[in-house]
C-alpha cells in the first residue's frame, strides 16, 4: 500500500516546528513527509530587527535546517513555491513538482504598502535575513557617506520609521543603542542624527497597556527617538517622506525609509485559490481549511478569530509555534485514521524589546517593565530554540547575555 505523502510548505516557525513534531512522531513506514524551503536555513523573524540594526549579527538569527531536521526521516527540498493547486493535489515549484497526499501550508508574510507611492521602490523592509543584511549596510554607508561628500548632507542622518507596532518600535529601540556606536565610527556628533516613528493612530504599540506604552515612549525618547502619532505616510521618495498630519502635509529629508506598518499573509495563498479573508485563509477548528479535507494552514497564512474580542489572534510566533504542535497531532491522526482537535491558543503573554536590556511586557496578568522584561523576552526566546532542538541548539543559538 501506498505510503500517504505528507508536504510542508516554508520553514518558518509553524513549519519548522510541525516537521520537527512529526519526524519524532510519525515512522518513516507510516508515511513520507517533505519540507520545501527557499534556503537552506530557518530563521527567527523576531531577532531580524536586531540584524538591521546591526546589534545581532545574521549568522545568530539562522538556524540550518540539517540541524534540526534528521534528512532519513524528512526529505528537504530548497526551492521556491509558485503555488499550490488543490484541486489536484499538487504543489508547483521552480524546478519541480510535488503531489500530496496532506499539505501544510506555512509560506509566512509579506509586506503590504497599501497602495502609497514610492513605498516598493524606495522605502526598505524587516521580513527576512537579506533585507535586514541590506539595511544594516545601507545605514553604514549613510554614516560614512556623511562627511565624504562636498555638501553634508542631513537626508543620510535622517531615518523614518513607517509604523509604530512591534517591528517599528523594536527597530528604534536597537537603532537608538547602536548608532552612538556608529557616530563614533563615523565622527559625527550624535545630535545630527534623526530617528523618526511615523504611527497612524494615536498611540504606538496597539494592544498594549496604557502604562507600558508610556514607559516604552519615554525610554526610546531618552534615547533620541522623536514620535510623530496621528500621522499618515503619503508618499515615499529616494531622499525624503511626506507626510499628512491634521490636514497639512510636511516633507522629511531622508535616505532611510523602514517600512513596517503592515504585512498581508503570502499571496501564493490567494493566488492558487483557496477561500481568503483579507488575504488569509479562515482555517476550521482543527486548522484546516474550509473547502480542502487534506490541507491545513499555519502561521501568518491562517486567519483565527478570536471569540472573546470579535476580532482576529494576531499571527505572533508564539501563536504559529502553538498552531503547530496542533497541526502536527492532527496530521499524525489523519495518517493514522484517528479523531482531529481543535486548536486552543494559550497566550502566555506579550512581550516587547526596547533594545538589549530594556523592554515591556504583559505576561501571566503582570506587567514587566525595563530589564525584567528584557531578560523575560531572552527567557522566550531560549524556550522556542529548546522546543525545537534540544539542549544542543540552545547551546549553540542561545541568548545568555541577560544583564548587559
Amino acid at each position: 500500500m501506498k505510503k500517504p505523502h505528507i508536504v510542508i510548505l516554508g520553514a518558518g516557525y509553524g513549519g519548522m516546528m510541525t516537521a520537527a513534531k512529526l519526524q519524532k512522531t510519525l515512522h518513516p513506514s507510516e508515511a513520507v513527509i517533505t519540507l520545501v524551503n527557499k534556503n537552506d536555513y530557518h530563521y527567527q523573524t523576531t531577532w531580524l530587527h536586531e540584524n538591521a540594526a546591526g546589534t545581532l549579527h545574521h549568522d545568530r538569527t539562522k538556524i540550518k535546517i540539517k540541524d534540526v531536521i534528521d534528512s532519513n526521516k524528512v526529505n528537504v527540498i530548497l526551492d521556491e513555491v509558485i503555488c499550490v493547486k488543490p484541486e489536484e493535489k499538487m504543489v508547483k515549484l521552480s524546478n519541480d513538482e510535488l503531489k500530496y497526499d496532506v499539505l501544510v501550508i506555512g509560506l509566512g508574510f509579506e509586506a503590504a504598502t497599501f497602495g502609497i507611492p514610492g513605498l516598493n521602490e524606495h522605502a526598505f523592509t524587516i521580513d527576512n535575513i537579506n533585507s535586514a543584511r541590506v539595511l544594516r549596510e545601507h545605514l553604514d554607508y549613510n554614516f560614512a557617506c556623511y562627511h565624504h561628500e562636498m555638501e553634508t548632507n542631513d537626508a543620510r542622518l535622517n531615518i523614518v520609521i513607517g509604523g509604530g507596532g512591534f517591528t517599528g518600535i523594536e527597530f528604534a529601540g536597537e537603532l537608538a543603542n547602536r548608532i552612538p556606536q556608529l557616530c563614533e565610527e563615523y565622527d559625527i556628533e550624535k545630535t545630527q542624527v534623526r530617528i523618526i516613528v511615523v504611527e497612524g493612530a494615536s498611540t504606538i504599540l496597539p494592544g498594549f497597556d496604557e502604562r507600558l506604552v508610556d514607559y516604552a515612549m519615554n525610554s526610546l525618547e531618552s534615547r533620541g527617538v522623536e514620535f510623530i502619532n496621528g500621522a499618515m505616510l503619503k508618499e515615499c521618495k529616494n531622499d525624503s517622506i511626506v507626510y499628512e498630519k491634521d490636514g497639512k502635509q510636511i516633507e522629511i529629508p531622508t535616505m532611510t525609509t523602514i517600512w513596517a506598518a503592515g504585512v498581508r499573509a503570502n499571496s501564493i495563498v490567494e493566488r492558487s485559490g483557496f477561500e481568503t479573508n483579507r488575504g488569509k485563509v479562515e482555517v476550521r477548528g482543527d486548522m484546516r481549511t474550509p473547502d480542502h479535507d487534506e490541507v491545513f494552514v499555519i502561521g501568518d497564512c491562517a486567519l483565527i478569530i478570536n471569540e472573546e474580542t470579535g476580532r482576529p489572534f494576531p499571527p505572533t510566533a508564539q501563536i504559529a509555534i502553538q498552531q503547530a504542535e496542533t497541526v502536527a497531532s492532527n496530521v499524525k491522526e489523519k495518517v493514522r485514521g484517528g479523531k482531529l482537535k481543535s486548536f486552543v491558543p494559550h497566550l502566555q503573554g506579550t512581550i516587547a524589546s526596547l533594545g538589549n536590556d530594556d523592554g515591556i511586557a504583559e505576561v501571566l496578568g503582570h506587567q514587566l517593565f525595563g530589564w525584567k522584561a528584557a531578560v523575560m523576552k531572552k527567557v522566550s526566546d531560549n524556550r522556542y530554540l529548546l522546543k525545537l532542538g534540544g539542549i544542543g541548539l540552545l547551546m549553540k543559538k542561545g541568548k545568555f547575555n541577560f544583564f548587559h
